[in-house]
Formats: C-alpha cells, structure tokens, sequence
C-alpha cells in the first residue's frame, strides 16, 4: 500500500520561498550541542581510495581561515545512519527502474545496521514516499517494488506537491528539499540523501542552491548516483554525454561533504552501492567550539585541511550558524 508524502508544510514552502541570492556551501556536520561544530569527512589517497586510518593530529580545520582547537576526533565507522533514498522514476528513466530496485534492495539488506533508519522516495512529476523511516530491509524492498514511472504533465496534478501551470518532468531540486527540510531535520546523528538520477531538473519550484541549502541546514551529506539511460535522449545523448545534469549533481555533493558516483558498463549501479557503503562506514567525525560564537545565521566557510598533502579531505564547505531547533 503506498504511503502519502505528507508534505502540506513543504509544498507551502515550495510555492511561497523567495528566491536565494547567495550560493550556499557546506559540510556534512551533526549537532552535538549549541557549542560545538561538527564535521563529518572521508580521506582519499591519489588513487581515489578511502584512507581509514588517520589520526587527530592529521587535521586542521579553519573556520574563515582562522585555525580551530579540535575537541573532538572518532572514527565514525559505525556510528548510526538515517539514510533517505531518493529514486527518479521521471520518464527518462524507465528503462532503468528494475535495475535501481534490484540494487537498492541488495544495498538496503547488506547496509542497514542495528539502529540505522532509512526512508525512500520516489520523485517524477511529483515526490512520493513509499516507505517512512524503518529499520527493517524487507519493508524498503516492499516499499521499492512500488517504483512506478512519473511523467511530466501540464495543469494541476493531484501529487502532494500540486503542479500548477509549467509542466513538471524531474522534481529533482524540490524532493532534495522536501527530503531536508520535513524529514532529516529533526532528526540527530548522521544523516545522508542518496540520490540516483541523470540530474536533469524539469519543473521544481525550488533552485539547485535552495535544494543544497536544506541538506546543509539539515546536516546532511548529499551522495549523488548519476545513472541515465542514452536511449531516453535520442541517438546521441544529450550533448554526447547522456542525461546532461552531471555537473548539478557535482555541485549538490560537493558542497554538502558527498561525493558523485557514476554508473556504466564498467562500473555497474550494484558496483556503486558498494562503495558507498564502504565510504559511509570510513568516515571521521571531527568537533571543535568556533572561536567566533555569535548565533547570527551567518554562513561560516569551512576548510578540512591534512598534514599529508598526498591526501584529500572530503566534507562540507560551510555552516549555518544558527541555534539549533529544539528536537
């Protein structure tokens, strides 16, 4: 039986929202208390492998240039996951669904842990969710055998998130927003959105940098699955090179600590889901009281810098610095 998307609060959002003047940047962080910054990184080498055995003393991080006393350091290997799986089921990306569902399934059965919670939304001409947070992989596989292709229409669609006017193809930017903002905002610890698409958006009300904002202010780190079908976009692709929306995809994972995960012959969506489990279980969670303390809702660039410089830090760009909402 499907579930609703109860997103009355986020479709309002959605219609009455202005316009966002400054590309927001950020990291994957977890509120540990009003004081405290928390950030949450992988490392790789120059071959792109994660690195899982760093120490403390490894990391600088700067908060607007200005060096931060770390007070705290783990290796967050199993820390507990609240994962949202975001799933376009848009026209162009029919041919793939059983593909995505097979997958997912398999990635839900080996990933989910004690304590580990997950949700999956389906997003088209609208954003659905099929199944609300659980723990249980056979609830999810149930949930992803409701994958149903969504096509755009024109007028008003009878979805959660009222299409009025414009045809709505891809709500890609509105479900990373939805996913943010009504679903993992409230909730504590880690906190990731895997998004598998082309990243094409066609209709959302909300722009790519809203859409990143939410995951920021949310704490969640976006990893993006870049998976097109050629044949949905004529003989040659959208400019030679599929779905055309790879460096939107980069531009939400990058600013929000995540990574791009591309899918081909040679590396196969079941491949990719692999590795992202191996990265979500290699993280390190690093925390440090900023020495500017002011609550102003100011964004603070961050930079997670590493004594070998052979090796690159993977996380946010930036905070908010808001008090957090009481949860």
């Amino acid at each position: 039986m499907r579930l609703p998307f109860l997103f009355a609060v986020g479709a309002a959002l959605l219609a009455q929202a202005p316009p966002q003047t400054k590309p927001p940047d950020e990291l994957p962080s977890i509120t540990v208390d009003v004081d405290v910054v928390s950030i949450l990184a992988s490392v790789r080498d120059k071959r792109g492998a994660l690195v899982p055995n760093l120490q403390k003393d490894d990391f600088t991080i700067l908060e607007e240039g200005k060096s931060q006393s770390i007070k705290y350091f783990t290796k967050e290997t199993d820390l507990p996951l609240t994962i949202g799986l975001l799933v376009d089921v848009s026209g162009s990306q029919r041919n793939l669904i059983d593909i995505e569902r097979n997958a997912a399934s398999q990635f839900f059965s080996q990933v989910l842990r004690k304590k580990d919670e997950a949700f999956l939304i389906s997003f088209g001409e609208e954003t659905e969710l099929l199944q609300d947070y659980t723990g249980s992989a056979r609830l999810l596989s149930q949930g992803l055998n409701q994958l149903r292709e969504s096509s755009g229409v024109g007028g008003i669609s009878p979805g959660p998130v009222p299409t009025m006017g414009d045809p709505r193809g891809t709500v890609l930017y509105d479900a990373i927003y939805l996913a943010a903002s009504e679903k993992l905002k409230t909730e504590v610890g880690r906190k990731v959105i895997v998004v598998i698409t082309d990243g094409v958006d066609q209709g959302s009300r909300m722009t790519r940098n809203q859409a990143i904002e939410s995951a920021q202010k949310a704490d969640a780190v976006i990893y993006s699955i870049d998976y097109y079908d050629p044949g949905a976009y004529g003989r040659f692709g959208i400019g030679f090179g599929g779905g055309g929306g790879e460096a939107e995809l980069h531009k939400m994972s990058d600013e929000t600590g995540g990574h791009v995960y591309r899918v081909d012959r040679s590396h196969p969506l079941d491949q990719v889901f692999r590795e992202l489990q191996d990265e979500m279980r290699s993280q390190y969670s690093i925390g440090y009281t900023p020495t500017n303390g002011l609550k102003d809702g100011s964004y603070r660039h961050l930079d997670v810098k590493l004594a070998n410089k052979d090796l690159k830090a993977q996380a946010r760009k930036g905070y908010y610095a808001v008090k957090p909402e009481s949860r």
